[in-house]
């Protein structure tokens, strides 16, 4: 069977008012989401690493919990099972920046925990030495080294939830491929919309990788 296969790029160009307000509402809800997710796997890592064992015991629960689950389950679940049991509703993009926030909290525990325990325990120990509190000594001596070295993964988790926005299309968000989907039902220009959403992805992603990557070297983190 013969298929004319012809290209309409004006319909892309027509789009793309909408295609970049979805790109806007997908870098917000990465950048917010990734920004409380930082704050619980921040509180979560150092769980982990507080010896304690309660503390550490629910950190593992939730690290393990969230990552053995897909990121579709848990936004699906925040947006429609969660307003059931606290009995009220959840706006769209609030149940997106917490399913983000959430998802990437477990993961950004592990870079935490990581990167601390990295940290050689001499440099702890020369803290101690010279008269420094195990507060002290923690915030002063080994934060500062832990959290260099958490730049790199960070900027990998930042360009990981921003792809994995388009998985929220399934709760209605308008991000970029729900903008995408809207289009091609009116239009049916699947190849070239679906195309230049691609395209926006792919230059979102690489810019965040090139700050990321100055940053790197200006930090000179290694």
């Amino acid at each position: 069977m013969n298929r004319n296969f012809d290209l309409d790029w004006s319909a892309a160009v027509d789009a793309m008012p909408l295609l970049l307000e979805g790109a806007r509402l997908t870098l917000v809800i990465s950048v917010v989401g990734l920004f409380f997710g930082f704050l619980i796997g921040l509180a979560a890592g150092l769980a982990r690493t507080s010896g304690n064992r309660i503390l550490s015991g629910i950190s593992a629960v939730y690290v393990e919990l969230i990552r053995g689950t897909p990121i579709l389950v848990q936004a699906i679940w925040i947006y429609f099972a969660l307003p059931i049991a606290l009995g009220m509703e959840i706006e769209r993009l609030t149940a997106a920046i917490a399913a983000i926030a959430v998802n990437s909290g477990a993961y950004i525990a592990e870079i935490v925990r990581g990167s601390i325990q990295s940290v050689p325990k001499g440099q702890v120990e020369a803290g101690r030495s010279l008269g420094l509190t195990q507060a002290q000594t923690f915030w002063h001596v080994v934060w500062p080294q832990a959290f260099r070295r958490m730049i790199p993964p960070l900027g990998n988790q930042l360009i990981i939830s921003l792809k994995d926005t388009s998985i929220l299309t399934i709760i209605g968000v308008a991000e970029i491929v729900r903008q995408a989907q809207q289009v091609v039902a009116s239009n049916f220009r699947a190849f070239e919309v679906y195309t230049t959403a691609a395209l926006l992805y792919f230059v979102m992603t690489l810019t965040i990788s090139l700050i990321l990557r100055g940053m790197e070297r200006r930090l000179n983190v290694g």
